[in-house]
């Protein structure tokens, strides 16, 4: 993993300073988080960024077990 240095106005730090706070992330991990989504909005974007997320979600949770079919016309 590199190292790098970015420089942010202040108005910017603070809110990424803010956010990270609530969401109990380091300030380094939410700005990951921020590319993060940046690339998938760009990678995808004529589809909402929460669509993309909860897509990606069901992946993972198919991929660890806890996924089951949905069948057509069956109300669980």
């Amino acid at each position: 993993m590199k190292v790098l240095t970015l420089r942010l106005p202040d108005e910017i730090e603070k809110k990424i300073r803010i956010k990270a706070e609530i969401e109990h992330r380091t300030i380094s991990e939410q700005i990951k988080k921020y590319i993060s989504d940046g690339l998938i909005s760009e990678e995808h974007p004529d589809l909402p960024l929460s669509f993309v997320k909860d897509t990606l979600e069901a992946k993972k949770e198919i991929e660890a077990g806890l996924g089951k079919e949905y069948k057509f016309g069956v109300i669980d």
